[in-house]
């Protein structure tokens, strides 16, 4: 049976909906950094999108190729997540008000037998089929990064993305009836390369911790009353 990081680990990726408190460990991701609203059509969101799953897909199915990475396992590509900051105007203290003022980090972990010195062979298995994803490799587009998040309070969101914030107020709540402090940081306009750069920290907890979301449920296939997000923020 293919390995299943949603299943290892549950307590990372399936909370219950009332706010727990969860210590997140270091772990390898796929990362492409960018801003704009993540429902434009063709936008750099969707690219995002399509690069991670590109090099994941690349990765899981070299067990069908001539080249597979040191200690390669089988296992069910993990989810979507992504780290969320705004601009000037992107919220306005209920929700959020201009999609387009929103920057990002988009993720997708990896096994740890994904590392930086596999790239090369990576990107000459992309080069032939997915010259999108070989360039974005060579262009640090796309790149890996490893860190821990540390502390952090939790919880499930069920129904639209546009609905998380009630399930957010009810975690800010928690923490501080845990005697604990949100820590996420004030990136404000910060480019997101340079916050992609600084997640990039051996494994240890970044100087930059932000809101963060793992997406279980497919938009395109699922009803959005069904949707299923781990909403995750940093505590202090």
């Amino acid at each position: 049976m293919a390995y299943d990081f949603k299943r290892e680990f549950r307590d990372l990726y399936q909370p219950k909906t009332a706010p727990a408190l969860v210590d997140v460990p270091a772990m390898t991701f796929a990362a492409v950094a960018g801003a704009g609203d993540p429902n434009e059509e063709g936008g750099a969101y969707k690219r995002a999108l399509e690069l991670l799953y590109a090099f994941s897909y690349t990765v899981k199915m070299s067990k069908m190729g001539y080249w597979q990475p040191e200690g390669y396992f089988d296992y069910v590509v993990p989810p979507l997540e992504g780290l969320w900051w705004g601009g000037e105007g992107a919220f306005d203290g209920t929700g959020v008000a201009d999609k387009a003022a929103l920057s990002w980090v988009s993720l997708i972990r990896q096994p740890d037998f994904v590392t930086p010195g596999t790239l090369p062979a990576i990107r000459e298995v992309a080069a032939e089929k997915k010259p999108d994803l070989a360039g974005a490799l060579e262009s640090g587009e796309l790149r890996l990064v490893r860190f821990s998040e540390g502390r952090c309070a939790q919880s499930m969101h069920r129904g639209p993305y546009d609905e998380e914030g009630a399930t957010i107020s009810k975690l800010v709540a928690f923490i501080g009836a845990q005697s604990l402090r949100l820590d996420i940081s004030e990136v404000g306009g910060s480019r997101p390369r340079d916050i992609l750069g600084a997640l990039d920290c051996d494994g240890g907890v970044p100087s930059v911790r932000l809101h963060h979301e793992i997406y279980l449920g497919d938009p395109r296939r699922t009803k959005p009353e069904n949707l299923r997000t781990v909403i995750r923020h940093p505590v202090a």
